[in-house]
């Protein structure tokens, strides 16, 4: 159960995408990885390993193992989840008696589990300081806001369902009328600024609930956010954990995957482009070598996929289901949301044999709209042959999560071993060493 208690203690700590980049960043640190910065020349060394962040809330962690290498081994992840973004001017007044937060939506969330919770506030803030503009990561790490439910008393159908609107049902709950301005205050001294320093914010709610595990031997992982710091926690594992091979090894984390990845650090910019080119430049190659390079390529789409409910197995295809510490889940989509083909498909299966880890597949009812993620988008920008996958989860989009505690075993064992493979394209055909 180590990588359990791991997976929690990581996620404890990523309350925003900023804290994820944060702690990803520690890892590498503590791997031996180099930070590369994009506005300065790039001039890398064979055998060292690299980072690159961007917008402080996306990364690209590489292994360049030689000039000479025939293609990139590619994981992509997200560090964004659904949660309430507070707005610039984030205080509202109510009934002269309360003071609420002025929040909104972001992503495709499921309100209802965030009522009475306790939750924080996290992101970063800049500040400006003698001309320059200074980013600060903000973490409020006590319970200082509550969504409160309406009484059943006032709402007789309550339990009849349920449509909650943002705006009137959703604003949390920071405090009596003495509140008023507190929250900036606090902000300025999680800092160590004043507050009348501080320019933007990019702050967000989080559910303070701690992570743990569960069910009747354990067997399930409960925590906020699994989708998708499970899946970025142990591809970036595997790559720090994977030795130099013949081809370069690469994990990406993207922000913004939430709310369709269209920013300049989501999976839909040029991030992965520009960090790829500027690779094959500073190996010296040209750029024919680029592309065959990218023809030689696979890259792993990684993000948790749903689990079949055992209250409502009606809502799935039964013979294309997956559940929780089964395996690794393989997912596919007729209309292309999941990038997975026979091809694809059948490279990951191999890399899933040869590691000993199980696999299983997932799709959605015929009449059933599933999600899209990464692979999709990025392929828009670098077309390399992808697989979608993920592991399987239950309440996915809530404020509290919960997914197989075996399979985060079988993830980083199926990407440790993805990430060392001799990969090779030739005439349409691939061959796996």
């Amino acid at each position: 159960m180590n990588i359990s208690k791991d997976l929690i203690s990581f996620i404890s700590g990523c309350v925003s995408p900023f804290h994820v980049i944060a702690a990803a960043k520690s890892m590498l640190d503590a791997g031996g990885f180099i930070q590369l910065s994009e506005t300065d020349p790039w001039h890398l060394s064979p055998g060292k390993s690299y980072y690159v962040v961007r917008n402080s809330s996306s990364i690209i962690a590489f292994r360049y193992p030689k000039a000479d290498y025939r293609g990139f081994l590619i994981s992509a992840s997200h560090s964004d989840s659904p949660v309430f973004k507070l707005k610039e001017n984030f205080q509202t007044g109510k009934l002269g008696a309360y003071i609420c937060l002025n929040v909104e939506k972001y992503g495709g969330m499921l309100c209802a589990p965030w009522f009475d919770r306790p939750l924080s506030v996290a992101g970063r803030v800049m500040t400006e300081e003698n001309g320059r503009i200074v980013q600060h990561l903000v973490n409020i790490d006590r319970d200082i806001a509550i969504i409160p439910s309406l009484a059943i008393h006032m709402n007789m159908t309550a339990n009849d369902g349920a449509v909650y609107n943002a705006q009137t049902d959703m604003q949390p709950l920071l405090g009596s009328e003495i509140a008023k301005d507190r929250l900036t205050a606090l902000i300025a001294e999680n800092c160590g600024v004043e507050k009348d320093c501080i320019t933007g914010t990019d702050l967000f709610l989080y559910c303070r609930q701690a992570g743990t595990t569960a069910g009747i031997e354990n067997e399930y992982v409960c925590a906020p956010r699994l989708d998708d710091l499970m899946c970025a926690y142990l591809t970036l594992r595997a790559l720090i954990e994977s030795g130099n091979g013949e081809l370069i090894s690469m994990c990406c984390i993207f922000d913004n995957e939430e709310v369709g990845s269209g920013t300049k650090q989501g999976a839909d910019s040029s991030f992965l482009s520009d960090t790829l080119e500027r690779i094959n430049l500073s190996a010296g190659r040209s750029e024919e070598q680029l592309y065959t390079s990218l023809a030689s390529s696979f890259m792993v789409s990684a993000d948790n996929a749903q689990a079949i409910h055992p209250n409502h197995p009606e809502k799935y295809d039964m013979e294309n289901s997956c559940y929780m510490n089964r395996g690794v889940v393989i997912k596919f989509n007729a209309a292309q949301k999941y990038t997975t083909d026979a091809m694809s498909a059948a490279v990951f299966k191999a890399v899933c044999r040869k590691s000993g880890v199980p696999f299983q597949t997932y799709l959605n009812r015929a009449d059933i709209s599933g999600g899209s993620t990464l692979g999709n988008i990025s392929n828009s920008h670098v077309s390399v042959n992808t697989v979608d996958i993920g592991l399987a989860q239950l309440a996915m989009h809530s404020c509290y999560e919960t997914a197989g505690a075996k399979d985060a075993g079988y993830l980083l064992s199926a990407m440790k071993t993805f990430f060392a493979m001799g990969y090779r394209c030739s005439g349409g055909e691939y061959s796996i060493g």
